[in-house]
């Protein structure tokens, strides 16, 4: 379980969303924060979805690049004292669900603070 110490709002209210197989234009690299690493830059070959895609799920051959695991670059919005359960962390961010709500998405794992343990379950 994780509380929110830094809120965040997401920055792309239409997230690049991919499944396994499919093929991307690959750009450039992330290279504004040192935490932050192994996101690619990332559009969809029709043009209509791009975001940034952890550089693991993707094999890259070129300029294009195939997707080894199906993902989602929703960022959730979160406040100040919001409770998370972590579901996946990558690249220093985490897949986490609202205790609250139940939705779900990416948030900066230096916006949180570790609170405990839970035991994970099957649902979350």
């Amino acid at each position: 379980m994780y509380q929110v110490i830094k809120p965040h709002k997401s920055n792309y209210p239409n997230p690049i969303t991919v499944t396994k197989g499919e093929r991307l234009f690959v750009g450039e690299r992330y290279e504004d924060n040192a935490n932050w690493k192994n996101w690619m830059y990332c559009r969809t070959l029709n043009g209509r979805m791009e975001g940034w895609v952890p550089e693991q799920f993707l094999a890259i051959e070129g300029e294009e690049g195939i997707v080894r695991e199906t993902y989602s670059a929703k960022e959730l919005n979160i406040e100040l004292g919001d409770e998370l359960f972590e579901v996946k962390e990558l690249n220093g961010w985490l897949w986490v669900k609202k205790s609250s709500t139940a939705e779900e998405g990416w948030v900066p794992k230096d916006h949180l603070r570790f609170t405990s343990s839970v035991q994970k379950s099957h649902d979350l």
